[in-house]
């Protein structure tokens, strides 16, 4: 089969295609050139959304960028504040350090100077602790609380079960948090006679 004139035809060649087969309708030919024009304007429809599309491409590319900066600096601001958390407690127990040091070095100290100066060594200390909110637990006559308090042993004594008798060592809390709980004695029950 050849091809026929027909079907060679472009768009391009369309008034041709009229001298060519003299039985096309004229509405042949009006039909191809919208087709013509419609073409150029998909490129160009085509070409803009490349362009917009790289254009949010781009966008995306910053703002990834931008939030594992932020993320970034978060990380180390979180690691610097978690070594220089207590930097303001080490900086005010300094002082404290400074009196007790200064108490050492005094040659002609006698015992009420001395206890003079641990007492107010011991006030300093007791500033810096309720500036921070630190407080001591000192449970003598409570019951006993397994949160706040360790038992060291149970011994036999005139207050109730599980109250506590005496205080070895104080416990604190920071912010009404245990960071050292109370060693202490607790009062047994009393044995029942038979």
């Amino acid at each position: 089969m050849q091809d026929s004139p027909e079907l060679s035809v472009t768009a391009e060649t369309g008034p041709e295609l009229q001298q060519a087969v003299p039985d096309a309708p004229q509405s042949a030919a009006a039909a191809t050139k919208p087709a013509v024009e419609t073409i150029p304007s998909l490129e160009e429809l085509l070409k803009k959304a490349e362009l917009a599309a790289q254009e949010h491409h781009d966008a995306w590319l910053r703002a990834k960028a931008e939030a594992d900066n932020i993320r970034k600096r978060a990380q180390t601001e979180i690691a610097s504040a978690h070594k220089f958390a207590i930097e303001n407690f080490a900086s005010e127990l300094l002082a404290v350090k400074d009196s007790l040091e200064a108490a050492l070095t005094t040659e002609s100290a006698t015992a009420d100077s001395l206890k003079s100066g641990v007492e107010l060594t011991l006030k300093q200390l007791q500033s810096v602790f309720d500036k921070f909110n630190v407080v001591e637990i000192a449970p003598a006559g409570q019951k006993f609380d397994p949160h706040y308090h360790q038992a060291i042993s149970m011994v036999e004594a005139e207050a109730e079960p599980n109250t506590v008798v005496q205080v070895l060592q104080k416990g604190y809390l920071l912010h009404e948090r245990v960071i050292r709980p109370a060693l202490v004695t607790v009062a047994k029950p009393k044995a029942v006679e038979s």
